[in-house]
């Protein structure tokens, strides 16, 4: 078996983000994509990768973008690309709350499962927090979320209970997502943060208005959902050797190859011509 090189890299949304799944069946008419057994929201890792062989068209020559992406589709039986693009996973779900502004919620599994893949790459994350009480809430100290003991998330009355494993969460996301975590982690119990992933995701109206009368062409209304903006991903990325025979590469630089491509602003999902999308990735280290 060949030599593999991994990295973590997180995504954080600046604006809404629809990885949609084309269509729904409920009263949503265009429903993020979620896993199947957990209802997590994620993103598709084809979303991601898409997105970064594009960048790369443009900056570099095609035997290393073949090498990295693999080849047109036609050509597609030639050989594989040597980098693997996992689905983004969510970490941190942005909840309105009372103080604060909003919090930044996760849970005892979402991290347990983030502490895995993070081992995989040698990050060391901190143990994970966890959070006996359904009515309960862990937070660092000073948290800005709390006041008079209480932690107020959408209509949700919780216990704040201060919590030094929460602290080491929120520096050490903050040192690696530069997102703003610092005085808004909330970890949350699984079975609440389940119910925050179905009612705190956004969801829009959007309609389509007739040339003639400027009112709403019949039949064009409907229900779009997106992560809000502020969630924070992350996927796991593994490169090979190249199998591109003209163009051999180690995959320690293939790798580094790709990173170099999550510079700047990145836009993923749908619905980018209406500011949905706009994302910034970084490798964790």
């Amino acid at each position: 078996m060949s030599e593999t090189a991994t990295e973590l890299v997180f995504i954080h949304a600046l604006s809404p983000l629809h990885a949609g799944t084309g269509q729904g069946i409920g009263a949503i008419d265009l429903p993020i994509a979620r896993e199947k057994a957990t209802g997590i929201p994620y993103l598709p890792g084809s979303s991601l990768k898409g997105v970064l062989r594009d960048r790369a068209r443009g900056r570099w020559d095609p035997d290393t973008l073949f090498a990295v992406f693999g080849p047109e589709t036609e050509s597609a039986s030639e050989h594989a690309g040597a980098v693997r693009v996992g689905d983004a996973k969510l970490l941190l779900l942005p909840v309105r709350s009372v103080y604060g502004v909003f919090a930044h919620v996760t849970s005892p599994y979402l991290l347990e499962r983030f502490r895995r893949e993070a081992d995989l790459v040698g990050l060391e994350a901190p143990e994970v927090v966890q959070v006996p009480e359904r009515a309960g809430v862990a937070v660092p100290k000073g948290s800005r979320l709390v006041a008079e003991g209480k932690v107020y998330l959408e209509d949700l009355d919780l216990t704040a209970r201060e919590d030094e494993a929460v602290g080491a969460w929120e520096k050490w996301l903050g040192e690696r997502t530069e997102a703003p975590v610092h005085g808004r982690l909330a970890v949350v119990h699984d079975d609440l943060m389940a119910f925050l992933l179905e009612t705190a995701t956004e969801v829009v109206a959007r309609i389509r208005l007739d040339d003639e009368t400027k009112t709403v062409a019949k039949g064009a209304l409907w229900y779009e959902e997106s992560l809000p903006a502020e969630s924070v991903l992350y996927s796991l990325v593994q490169a090979e050797r190249s199998f591109r025979k003209d163009k051999p590469m180690p995959s320690d630089a293939l790798l580094a190859l790709f990173n170099g491509l999550l510079d700047g602003a990145l836009q993923l999902g749908g619905k980018a011509t209406v500011g949905r999308g706009l994302c910034r990735a970084r490798v964790g280290r």
